[in-house]
């Protein structure tokens, strides 16, 4: 059948999983390249789906799709008198999984009949904004997959979300320490060791928005990107080892952030604030610090525990300072 969908036109129907899964794809996003909006797969979720929908009584919401493209040799659709026949091309697999990947991942050998309702030639970006409207607040869905979509559709990054204009500067930038490895719940990049994801990153980097307001979107995210880099020269082993280290882990990216504020508000005049500041003042005394899963940090977490390492941290800092002055 053809209708809409508020303002939009779609198609209902219903057909087999094999037939469906064999006819349809997941964008999912793909870190390196930065292409797709999907998450990735979930097996066990799947493997669940499949279970259930071959038990007696099982039923599904509609399984939604999007038509890809325009009509032509891929797909077509002709009216049939009040009805419609949606002809695929055999291998072409033109229908988008906008939500229904985990239902219908393991379904591909099963003959089991599911209601669908597909959109009809939504570009990528379109289908990007119904995924999120469909799953926003879903359980178990990434943030930071959400963010990643904000930061796709803002039209002003830097005035809308400059704390994701920060957030992506240092995973985006080749020469940050980040680069690459804050997880954005698409497929990882390969070869590159996760640490934190992009919404722990993006929290972080309010903290540098508001307290160094007015600066620019842009000259925050130079500031930490710089701030990061010294990090990881001060102190390499923290840092390139989120196993057994803090540094990297919400905890320690919150409270190191909130030194880097306190660190540019103190800058003497005359000093540029880049990473050779930023190095120096780290060197006073981070790499005293016990960084370790049981160290100065250890047990501490969510928003209470990052205030009490803020704390904690500035202390240190403030003693080492201390111990040189009086030396």
């Amino acid at each position: 059948m053809e209708g809409r969908s508020l303002d939009r036109q779609v198609l209902l129907g219903f057909a087999s999983a094999r037939v469906l899964h064999a006819n349809s794809f997941a964008d999912v996003l793909d870190e390196e390249s930065g292409r797709g909006y999907q998450r990735r797969l979930n097996p066990r979720h799947s493997l669940d789906f499949r279970k259930y929908a071959q038990q007696e009584g099982s039923a599904t919401i509609p399984l939604t799709f999007n038509l890809r493209g325009a009509p032509g040799r891929v797909w077509n659709i002709a009216d049939q008198g009040g009805r419609v026949r949606l002809t695929l091309a055999r291998g072409a697999r033109p229908l988008a999984q906008v939500d229904c990947q985990h239902r219908l991942g393991h379904l591909s050998d099963l003959d089991v009949l599911l209601p669908f309702m597909s959109f009809v030639g939504l570009d990528e970006r379109e289908e990007m904004q119904i995924f999120g409207v469909i799953n926003g607040k879903a359980k178990g869905l990434s943030s930071s997959l959400l963010d990643f979509h904000d930061a796709q559709l803002c039209a002003d990054l830097a005035s809308e979300r400059p704390e994701l204009l920060v957030a992506l500067h240092l995973k985006n930038e080749h020469s940050s320490p980040w680069y690459n490895r804050l997880d954005l719940g698409g497929a990882r990049v390969s070869g590159l060791e996760r640490r934190a994801s992009l919404r722990t990153m993006q929290k972080a980097a309010r903290i540098l928005v508001k307290r160094l307001h007015p600066r620019s979107a842009e000259d925050v995210a130079r500031i930490a990107h710089d701030f990061w880099g010294a990090v990881a020269l001060v102190i390499p082993e923290a840092f390139s080892n989120p196993r057994k280290s803090l540094v990297t882990k919400g905890v320690g990216v919150y409270a190191l952030t909130e030194l880097a504020a306190d660190m540019v508000l103190e800058v003497p005049d005359g000093v540029a604030c880049d990473r050779l500041y930023f190095a120096s003042a780290l060197t006073d005394f981070a790499p005293h610090v016990d960084w370790g899963n049981d160290g100065l940090l250890a047990g501490l977490g969510g928003e209470g525990g990052a205030r009490r390492a803020v704390d904690i941290l500035r202390l240190s800092r403030q003693q080492h300072r201390l111990k040189v002055a009086n030396a």
